[in-house]
């Protein structure tokens, strides 16, 4: 199972929110480049990115900072918010992202989520971020009556490469993954879940990679904290 350290972008630095409240913001570091060259020192695999203005806006809105990432790092990275049309994902392809995540417009369009998919092998992912069970889009401001895994199933034939999903009432809050909602939606579909929202202890790792059926997991909060030790926890599960 990868883990997948999270740098969320609120006007330029790195921050967390609580439930996706963006007045609810904490301010982990203002130097992102520097945050993802840490996390690369660490031994992480992967990176994932999160544009937090830009889910609100519909465009990207933190595109200097990813830039500055992309430029420092050596790892591949995947990014999600605001990426709503085939010219944003050909722009950050282009500039050297591994995969972005596709999650309002799964909903909304999702015609483009297939084409993408056709167009760029591998590299979209799908991102279903739910309440209750339920998807919400424009950055978890609008709720739908779409279940998640409904949606993922949806999928199925289109071939993304993964689908992220987030439990929104989990988000930031340190209090656990959902895991029995996120392991029945990898046990439901073929494309790999990876669990987000709420992973703060190794234990919610092992818990997660104990499913056998969960790809991998995003972190963020508690990689800031120092609740995950990011090094010991690659560490645990690779062995």
């Amino acid at each position: 199972m990868i883990l997948y350290p999270a740098i969320d972008l609120k006007d330029g630095r790195c921050v967390r929110l609580l439930r996706g409240d963006m007045d609810k913001a904490t301010v982990f570091g203002e130097d992102p480049a520097a945050q993802a060259l840490a996390f690369q020192k660490a031994g992480c695999d992967w990176l994932h990115l999160v544009d937090l203005n830009g889910a609100f806006a519909g465009a990207p809105v933190n595109a200097d900072a990813v830039e500055a990432i992309l430029a420092a790092i050596e790892v591949p990275a995947q990014l999600g918010g605001g990426i709503r049309d085939m010219a944003t994902i050909e722009m950050w392809l282009g500039k050297g992202l591994a995969r972005v995540i596709l999650g309002t417009v799964a909903v909304e369009n999702p015609d483009l989520v297939r084409k993408a998919a056709r167009t760029f092998p591998g590299r979209i992912a799908v991102g279903i971020d739910a309440r209750k069970g339920r998807v919400a889009t424009k950055g978890w401001a609008e709720e739908t009556d779409v279940t998640a895994t409904d949606l993922a199933k949806s999928f199925e034939d289109a071939g993304v490469s993964a689908i992220i999903y987030t439990d929104i009432d989990r988000d930031g809050a340190m209090a656990g993954p959902n895991l029995a909602a996120t392991e029945a939606l990898a046990r439901a579909v073929s494309i790999p879940v990876i669990a987000s929202g709420g992973v703060s202890s190794l234990a919610d790792l092992r818990a997660l990679q104990a499913t056998g059926v969960i790809s991998g997991a995003i972190s963020g909060r508690a990689l800031y904290d120092g609740a995950i030790d990011l090094a010991e926890a690659l560490a645990a599960l690779k062995g």
